[in-house]
């Protein structure tokens, strides 16, 4: 067996990638290490938490004895490491926290993985998963590729791109085995609500105001959660060690027009009259720094892996809307902070 250690398994792209995994490969002993901060949550994972292929480990990226603990105890074969701090709104209020998980903690696992690889790479393999935002803003034309110079505009996108940096001189200097992904922004289900999507859908549950910064010009390509699992999977499989792959969902999306279709997906989901919830939105100062425009050229996956996003925007979300308004327990309890009590009861920390 395989034994492949995911980090971050608890959040959002995390979970689904972890179900995915257990799922799909019973051959597979799949570990998720997870700090469970804020939006680590267990509740994510009901569903395959007894599966004999799935261990849960609760741990931090940045502690490096502890890594080394466990790369010498489990002997990981392939590390898929996506826990990370990610919000911009939050690293403009706290960089160094940034700093600390998203570079500190990459280098502390690329340390244990060079550690307990160094006398046989075959057969191994440390992924990194990152973001497109790491090349900064584009223009109203072009596209993000796999060369594009990085560019970063933020303390997040910054913690990110050096992170990145370090996976790459690791690669280089030690001859460490290695993947780099960056993705667009991903939405669906169990997305924190600090996110723009899930933000808005509890908002408007809840007559809430809509907040979007400026004039919501500013434009994101939005990739369905479940896609990006099934790109990481065939990028784990097939991918080739060094590469470097952009995965985007050819989805193109100025904010405030996504609002607006969100704002009339739910009102016909409640069956109120379509613009209804648009009521809702409210214009706030920009965001410090605020990008202007993220657009990935996702045909080197295409090209060379053979995977395309399944679902366009308007089909995603629907499908997202209707998750969270079927799981309205899940979503008032991390909104709450109740659903701390089930780490508590499940694993009595």
């Amino acid at each position: 067996m395989r034994n492949l250690l995911v980090t971050g398994g608890a959040g959002f792209i995390g979970s689904h990638l972890v179900r995915l995994l257990v799922n799909k490969y019973p051959e597979y002993n799949i570990y998720n290490l997870d700090l469970l901060t804020y939006a680590g949550n267990l509740e994510n994972l009901i569903d395959v938490e007894n599966s004999s292929n799935y261990h849960f480990i609760k741990g931090d990226i940045t502690d490096e004895a502890q890594m080394m603990s466990l790369f010498r105890e489990k002997q990981f074969d392939a590390v898929l490491h996506l826990a990370a701090e990610s919000h911009v709104d939050r690293s403009i209020l706290d960089p160094m926290a940034f700093l600390k998980t998203n570079i500190l903690g990459t280098v502390s696992l690329l340390n244990a993985a060079k550690s307990f690889w160094k006398e046989n790479f075959e057969g191994k393999l440390f992924y990194h998963i990152s973001t497109d935002e790491v090349f900064g803003s584009l223009g109203e034309e072009g596209f993000f590729v796999e060369t594009t110079s990085y560019d970063p505009k933020s303390p997040y996108s910054a913690s990110k791109a050096s992170s990145d940096h370090f996976v790459r001189a690791y690669s280089n200097t030690y001859g460490l085995p290695v993947i780099i992904t960056n993705c667009s922004n991903n939405y669906g289900p169990n997305q924190f609500p600090e996110k723009l999507i899930p933000l808005c859908i509890n908002n408007i549950k809840n007559k809430k105001p809509l907040p979007v910064y400026g004039t919501g010009e500013n434009i994101r390509d939005w990739l369905y959660v479940i896609d990006h699992a099934a790109a990481i999977d065939k990028v784990f499989h097939k991918g080739k060690i060094g590469g470097t792959y952009n995965i985007g969902g050819f989805n193109e999306w100025k904010n405030i027009d996504l609002v607006r279709t969100l704002c009339d997906v739910m009102d016909r989901y409640h069956g109120k009259e379509v613009g209804t919830s648009q009521e809702l939105i409210t214009f706030v100062t920009d965001r410090a720094g605020h990008d202007m425009r993220y657009a990935i050229d996702a045909s080197k996956m295409s090209n060379e892996l053979g995977w395309q996003p399944s679902l366009q925007f308007e089909e995603g979300i629907e499908k997202t809307v209707a998750w969270y308004m079927e799981n309205q327990v899940w979503l008032d309890n991390i909104t709450s902070g109740d659903y701390q009590h089930y780490y508590q009861n499940q694993y009595n920390r």
